[in-house]
């Protein structure tokens, strides 16, 4: 689930498809962890691209603004807040902010990968045993 990620892909799983925790659990993992490196790499460039366009200009800014709010972590203790930023299950604090955090703070791709992955595993962890532990 792009938006929700695995904090809404989980439970998805499990009471939209009676999927079997571990399964759920790989499939949230591989579909959160997908789009992070590619986002990482080529987000800039593209986005500095587009900036010419007045409708994703407004976006953008508007995304910054919402990353920025949410980033004090990230600023704060770099890529170790990424790894807070992402493990949170809060709306808007998923690998995707993440990558946005680790792109405007100039955080290295490899050490925002590796963070934001470690991120990911934990949050994994918490709304598997959440799910899984209260609806069986």
């Amino acid at each position: 689930m792009p938006i929700l990620e695995l904090r809404g892909g989980i439970p998805l799983a499990a009471l939209g498809f009676g999927m079997p925790w571990y399964e759920a659990f790989m499939y949230a993992i591989i579909g959160n962890l997908l789009p992070i490196l590619p986002i990482l790499i080529l987000f800039r460039p593209i986005s500095q691209f587009l900036m010419r366009v007045p409708v994703y200009k407004r976006f953008y800014d508007w995304l910054y603004k919402r990353t920025m709010k949410k980033s004090d972590k990230v600023e704060k203790y770099g890529a170790v807040g990424l790894i807070l930023f992402t493990a949170v299950p809060l709306p808007t604090t998923g690998a995707y902010s993440a990558c946005l955090a680790a792109i405007l703070f100039f955080i290295p791709t490899r050490l925002a990968f590796i963070a934001i992955g470690s991120g990911v595993l934990i949050a994994a962890v918490g709304v598997t045993a959440f799910t899984y532990g209260l609806f069986g």
